[in-house]
């Protein structure tokens, strides 16, 4: 459907029009359309700005059917249901939409239920639920899950899918797309709600989010509210200049600090968490004024998020460090700045994060792009000119994982008995699983109920049976017991609770949450960056980092590194094309554009479509040096099949290293005399992909996830500990082993190959890339090493130089390199 046009307020009840008076405002057009589709049983998707009332248009038409229904003897049950992609932001929804129940005098309970929320909360709210229930797609996958969920939902009118951009195009969408269709079978009369602000293509959400045995995506009412005010969206440089290399931007720090004591309340957000560690770090070292400065990442204990964000709300903080932690919807009237430190990534998440700016319609919100080097000066340069041109990047429709799959059909059988016809007729309705093949599915409730053929035999993994009636069930409630404390379709690196070390070595109070990777690289005494602070580790003890403040101004380990988002390819192509546009270099810095001009002269700029390779020797090495620019996952994977291929061409491959926008092998051999077009060949894709995956450790690890996914591997149990990351990779490495040698087709090893093309070695992206640049591949044979080549270069001394003396030396090797391609 169109835009919302001007409707008549008289759609609001006389309360609500009051409410809305008193506060000298007029409801939105697109709040009123949002109320005319309920009216009319219509499910919507409303895409609007920040700061233009979105989420109250959401709930708008649940407070006024619950305001209006009759008052009955029994209590009421759950009317709508509020699915938040962040813990946080439920909490916060659920403050905001207080004010106005309380103000109007409405009849409506709201509460919200996260991972984080008091057991003896979660008990009254099964037993008796408040009219609007606030949570996140893990805890209603553990809601489908348990027996009575059908009495619990039956209830149930509306669901408001916030930040729907950031849930539909992952297996926890795909997890909550199934749970969509299982309320669909409990309430028929539900109607779906979906909000955000940055979709750059409806009709993907959409098909995503509709029940699809009532229409698809036709049933779905497409709701615009107006446009916002532009963002105001600035650069820094820092005197004037960007750095060749680099990806901390400490340089510009002080600048930053500067810019934050003119600041009302800035939100300085980072990508990963060793990023907002060192930051959190530089700020307060800068600190004089000793302004409240606040650090957030997802790796703190929840009660330190929880003071930061309530100290944020109270307006009592100059500034927070955070990862994508408060990417989403916090509405913070206070911030007046966003900072984005380093490069940006992807347009929609910038749009997304400048929105928690000046959180109203008729105000621009204001960034500040900080670039931490001259490529990712042109990435945040393309990036600032999409958001001013309001073109995002998107996602292409998905398809349902079958782990995903496995872990819903348990999550079912938990709740109830289900026939397998009606549950597959039901998996269809979900928008990623519409295609879904009737042998997949086969295969899919054989794995829940044997494990497949080659597990068949191990009792422990028959988990669910099929009774006389013909329907198949729980084996036992224990199995049940198990299957709930292990839902969810995240599966984060395992984690250890980092405590203080108490007297004779007991843990004492809980500081946060560090991967378990990471201690492989610490010893005992060794010392860390941990929230905000310096660390001794003093030992390990079961799933507790026992630690001690340390008094040391350089740790050994800076800190970690944490997630780190991908180059998207929507402005990897925005790149490519700003950078062989000389015309358009002029809104570039002078040095930045000069550096262009340098390897003009001495190189190749390529055009958009076409890939740079450079070839050199320095000292007795013969480096390649190729520019894909499409990111440091589809890098690593083509350096890997490259150095293959190398190989058996004789060329003696050494090493590579790669980041978002090049990569560089170096050899024993002349590499400038080789067949680029046949190295570069699509057929990579095929046996030397499958040989390469079948040697890697990356098999194995997406073997896990799906194993944990799909259930055969339990994380949690019943009054026991969690396993360690290190029990997990055990149990997991020989079932692989033997599926790999009895049962090489087993539905798990098919899910992990699928998410290693994917997840882990973006074969896809690979793929497209190929044959983007088949027959355009421009070779330059030089003298000596690029300008463009510098920073690639400068990895390598990076990955060989830890430590503040390695600081140094990369310092000394840049100007070294520099000079050299100056030449």
């Amino acid at each position: 459907m169109a835009d919302a046009a001007a409707l008549d307020p008289e759609l609001l009840p006389p309360r609500f029009r009051a409410w809305f008076a008193e506060r000298g405002w007029s409801p939105r057009s697109h709040q009123l359309a949002m109320v005319e589709r309920a009216r009319a049983g219509r499910d919507a998707l409303l895409i609007a700005p920040t700061g233009g009332g979105k989420t109250l248009a959401g709930f708008l038409p649940s407070l006024i059917e619950i305001s209006e229904r009759p008052k009955a003897n029994a209590p009421p049950g759950l009317h709508t249901l509020y699915i938040s992609p962040l813990k946080a932001l439920a909490v916060d929804v659920e403050r905001n939409l207080t004010a106005p129940i309380l103000q109007m005098g409405l009849p409506v309970t709201a509460e919200s239920r996260t991972g984080d929320t008091g057991m003896a909360r979660r008990q009254r709210q099964r037993v008796k639920p408040p009219d609007i229930l606030l949570t996140t797609p893990e805890q209603l996958a553990l809601l489908c899950a348990w027996e009575g969920a059908r009495l619990f939902f039956e209830d149930l009118r509306c669901v408001v899918l916030d930040e729907i951009h950031t849930l539909h195009s992952s297996k926890r969408g795909d997890l909550l797309a199934l749970d969509l269709a299982r309320l669909q079978q409990f309430a028929p009369n539900m109607r779906r709600v979906g909000l955000s602000a940055t979709v750059d293509d409806p009709e993907v959400i959409k098909r995503w989010m509709a029940d699809h045995t009532a229409g698809g995506e036709g049933s779905i009412d497409l709701v615009r509210g107006p446009a916002g005010a532009p963002p105001i969206v600035d650069m820094l440089l820092s005197e004037g200049r960007v750095p060749w290399a680099g990806h901390t931007a400490q340089h510009a720090m002080q600048e930053v600090y500067d810019v934050i004591r003119r600041s009302r309340t800035a939100l300085v957000f980072v990508n990963t968490r060793f990023q907002a560690e060192f930051a959190f770090q530089e700020l307060w070292r800068l600190n004089d004024d000793s302004l409240p400065i606040a650090l957030h990442h997802g790796s703190l204990a929840p009660e330190q998020r929880r003071k930061v964000e309530a100290a944020m709300a109270r307006g009592e903080l100059r500034a927070v460090v955070c990862t994508s932690t408060l990417d989403l919807g916090i509405d913070w009237g206070d911030v007046d700045l966003v900072i984005q430190l380093a490069s940006p990534k992807g347009a929609s998440r910038m749009v997304q994060r400048i929105g928690r700016a000046n959180h109203r319609l008729d105000e621009p919100s204001r960034a500040l792009f900080v670039p931490a080097n001259r490529f990712e000066m042109l990435e945040c340069q393309a990036a600032r000119e999409a958001i001013a041109e309001n073109t995002l990047d998107g996602d292409p429709p998905r398809v349902g994982a079958l782990d995903v799959l496995a872990q819903h059909v348990m999550g079912c059988a938990c709740s109830e008995p289900f026939d397998v016809l009606k549950l597959y007729d039901e998996v269809r309705a979900a928008g990623p699983y519409r295609d879904l093949a009737w042998e997949d599915f086969e295969q899919v409730v054989d794995f829940v109920s044997t494990g497949g053929y080659a597990l068949k035999t191990y009792d422990r993994f028959r988990r669910i049976v099929k009774g006389q009636d013909g329907l198949w069930r729980v084996r036992n409630a224990q199995t049940a017991q198990r299957h709930r404390l292990n839902v969810g379709a995240i599966v984060s690196p395992a984690v250890l609770s980092v405590r203080f070390a108490g007297r004779g070595g007991r843990p004492g109070r809980k500081i946060g949450e560090v991967e378990e990777g990471m201690l492989e690289m610490l010893d005992p005494g060794d010392t860390f960056v941990f929230a905000g602070q310096v660390w001794r580790l003093e030992g390990v003890t079961n799933l507790d980092v026992l630690v001690s403040p340390a008094a040391d101004k350089d740790p050994k380990m800076p800190s970690w590194g944490g997630s780190k988002f991908a180059l998207s390819t929507f402005l990897a192509k925005r790149v490519r094309r700003l950078m062989y546009d000389q015309g358009h270099w002029q809104v570039l810095p002078s040095d930045v554009r000069e550096w262009l001009e340098a390897q003009r002269d001495r190189s190749v700029i390529p055009e958009e479509d076409e890939m740079l390779l450079e070839t050199f020797t320095r000292g007795r090495r013969h480096f390649m040096v190729v520019y894909p620019f499409e990111g440091r996952l589809a890098h690593t994977t083509l350096a890997m099949l490259l150095t293959r291929r190398l190989e058996r061409a004789g060329a003696a491959p050494l090493g590579f290293v790669c980041n978002d926008y090049a990569m560089a092998i170096w050899a024993l051999k002349p590499l400038d005399g080789l067949d680029f077009d046949q190295l570069f060949a699509e057929d990579m894709l095929g046996d030397d992909l499958e040989d390469w995956l079948a040697e890697s450790f990356m098999m194995k690890r997406a073997f896990k996830g799906c194993a944990i996914i799909a259930g055969l591997i339990e994380r949690r149990f019943p009054g026991e500990q969690q396993k360690t990351g290190r029990q997990i990779t055990f149990s997991t490495d020989l079932i692989y082993d033997v599926l790999r040698r009895h049962q090489p087709d087993h539905l798990l090893l098919r899910c992990a190959r699928e998410d290693a093309a994917t997840g882990l070695i973006d074969v896809a992206r690979l793929g497209q890339m190929l044959a983007r640049i088949r027959g355009r591949i421009r070779h330059a044979p030089l003298e000596h090493l690029s300008p463009f080549s510098v920073p690639i270069l400068l990895e390598i001394g990076k990955e060989r130089s830890p430590g503040h003396a390695g600081e140094i030396i990369l310092a000394e090797a840049e100007d070294d390199l520099i000079a050299e391609a100056l030449q």
